[in-house]
């Protein structure tokens, strides 16, 4: 049995949640999401609670019933309070720099990269070296986090590179002396 599936969730005080059909609508302060739920899969709000059930035992909606219920978790975090991930670049002359919604990243290529946030995605730079991107889909902060990320992925023997802040990088010791 699924303990994430059977999990009850409170809706959070100044967000609404509907149910038409298979479309989970969750609206908040911060904005407005939706999920699709597969068929088997049911959501009932009710009393300020959403609980999420499966008609049967197969394999793929027990798998569905966790997720889904996580999904919505998210949903209800997100409109509520938002999602953050926080970045760092460390090397010599690598930065951030955020005008508008478009960062530019400068990481020891020859040219530098232009990014443009999506749609719901807020970028800050509180110095050149930190980067925080917040929004109030989760898939879509983590996803944005990752591909900044990627432009200049840390390296193991000396740090440089793009990281998220809790992010821990083993050293590698390197070459030695003959």
């Amino acid at each position: 049995m699924s303990r994430i599936g059977k999990r009850v969730l409170v809706i959070p005080e100044g967000v609404t949640v509907n149910v038409n059909d298979n479309v989970v609508s969750v609206k908040g302060k911060l904005g407005e999401l939706s999920l699709d739920v597969k068929p088997g899969i049911s959501v009932k709000c009710e009393d300020g609670k959403v609980t999420v059930e499966r008609e049967n035992d197969t394999k793929e909606l027990k798998q569905l019933h966790g997720t889904t219920n996580a999904n919505i978790s998210n949903m209800l975090n997100g409109v509520s309070t938002g999602f953050k991930k926080d970045l760092e670049i460390n090397g010599v002359g690598y930065k951030f720099q955020v005008s508008g919604n478009t960062l530019t990243i400068s990481a020891g290529y020859s040219h530098v990269v232009k990014m443009e946030a999506p749609k719901g995605i807020k970028i800050e730079s509180p110095s050149a070296n930190e980067l925080t991107i917040s929004g109030y889909d989760k898939q879509q902060v983590g996803e944005f986090a990752a591909l900044v990320r990627k432009v200049r992925g840390p390296e193991p023997y000396k740090g440089k590179g793009i990281k998220y802040k809790e992010e821990h990088i083993r050293h590698k010791e390197g070459k030695k002396a003959a």
